[in-house]
């Protein structure tokens, strides 16, 4: 099976929302997907809690799948997000320097894709 790991670090909704569009898009497709959140797209998850935020919906399936691998824990603190992110009960990974190692996605055969 394929493998790939989708990291968003842009912090506009819509760049977002296609990052969940194509993590579910290979999902259904037989890959096997991982959402990492990084940089200014920390940010979006406070909205994307609530029901009325464009795009709720597909945050909620993302995490309702086990698509959503962690948080940066740095960029989640300096953006305002970190409380939200535990109150979602999300993995927040600090590892490399306070952002998440993406070594640890390559060594376990991840193909990385940026946006």
């Amino acid at each position: 099976m394929k493998k790939i790991a989708l990291i968003a670090y842009d912090g506009e909704l819509t760049c977002f929302a296609h990052v969940m569009l194509y993590a579910l898009d290979f999902q259904s497709k037989g890959y096997e997907i991982k959402v990492i959140i990084e940089g200014a797209a920390t940010r979006l998850i406070t909205d994307l809690v609530r029901p009325e935020t464009p795009f709720a919906n597909l945050y909620q399936e993302i995490r309702d799948k086990g698509l959503l691998a962690c948080i940066c824990e740095s960029c989640s603190v300096k953006m305002g997000s970190f409380h939200a992110a535990q109150e979602q009960g999300l993995t927040i990974d600090g590892e490399m320097k306070g952002h998440p190692s993406l070594e640890r996605f390559v060594s376990e055969g991840y193909e990385i894709i940026t946006f």
